[in-house]
């Protein structure tokens, strides 16, 4: 169905970052990392990223920080526009499909490496029960995936806008604190990037302080200094991120396991407390049972989903996708 060379694209809030395909069963190159705002549009982006190619791609399976509706997809933290029929008219391509990130994330579940995962209590039995993916970045993404007759079925999911409240004293005390965005705290105003921000914020508010620092300087702060106030900012992060991964395994039953993505959990993996991560992901009477049997994992390999991409690119049938709708030339 698609034609080689392959690009695949992973377009973020921030990032845009691309690998290329020459032929079926040929390894995937990395071939580009780009500053998603620096460009209009994917268009322009391909062009800047395949220019010194020296062969012209012929079709574009492309991941967008946001959601798909039809042929087009609209980043929720960019400008940008995503339109295949218009992309594939100005590129002169023969086919291309456009996902959201966390449905191409779930769909990169099958092809991850062990080397690519940090285990977090309980390993991560494949093939028994639907499979989670979700992280912060930019945004806030969560996918799924499950396997109905050998092949593979995402699940896309905007649970990363559903309100969110804290548990315990010490959330308690600095959530009243925390800046609202759109009026609202959701998962995602508290877990993206500037999530991490707003809980420092908030907690030096609780205590009558202030805080400055962005996001690299808290988490610095916090890999140099185990015992400073911005390492217990990374632990109660660390802590929400949990509760939020437990809630979202017990929705989906996803005894498959949970894989954490993203771009800023890896970063702070040296203050992940496993004991405290796993007590906050179970913690969920009266189904906890439910909940230690979904197995976490970390993901550390920031380009596995365009491994995952080349997948769907190398044996499209084996991913129960529309392609008949969602597939454009």
């Amino acid at each position: 169905m698609f034609k080689f060379p392959l690009l695949v694209c992973d377009i973020g809030g921030t990032n845009a970052r691309f690998g290329l395909i020459e032929t079926p069963g040929a390894p995937m190159q990395i071939i580009a990392k780009l500053l998603t705002n620096n460009f209009d549009g994917l268009a322009e982006a391909i062009q800047e990223a395949t220019k010194a190619l020296p062969i012209k791609v012929a079709s574009v399976i492309a991941c967008g920080a946001g959601p798909v509706d039809g042929l087009t997809l609209k980043l929720t933290n960019a400008k940008w526009l995503m339109d295949g029929p218009k992309i594939a008219a100005a590129l002169g391509l023969s086919h291309g499909l456009l996902l959201n990130d966390f449905e191409a994330q779930a769909l990169s579940l099958p092809v991850l490496r062990s080397e690519w995962l940090h285990i977090i209590g309980p390993q991560i039995e494949a093939g028994s029960g639907p499979r989670l993916i979700l992280g912060p970045g930019t945004g806030l993404g969560i996918g799924a995936l499950v396997d109905t007759g050998g092949r593979y079925v995402p699940i896309s999911s905007e649970a990363c806008h559903i309100d969110f409240g804290p548990v315990g004293a010490e959330e308690e005390a600095f959530w009243p604190h925390l800046e609202r965005v759109f009026g609202r705290v959701t998962t995602e105003s508290v877990m993206n990037g500037a999530g991490l921000i707003r809980i420092h914020k908030a907690r030096a508010a609780a205590r009558g302080l202030a805080s400055d620092l962005d996001g690299p300087a808290i988490v610095a702060a916090a890999l140099s200094d185990g015992l400073s106030d911005e390492a217990q900012t990374i632990a109660a992060y660390w802590r929400i991120i949990a509760r939020f991964a437990g809630d979202m395994a017990i929705t989906f039953a996803a005894t498959g396991g949970v894989t954490l993505a993203g771009g800023i959990l890896p970063r702070v993996v040296e203050r992940l407390d496993a004991v405290a991560f796993r007590a906050a992901f179970e913690n969920k009477a009266p189904v906890a049972g439910l909940a230690k049997r979904c197995g976490s994992a970390l993901l550390v390999h920031s380009e596995a989903v365009l491994h995952g991409m080349a997948a769907i690119g190398a044996h499209p049938e084996s991913y129960a996708i529309d392609y008949a709708d969602r597939a454009w030339a």
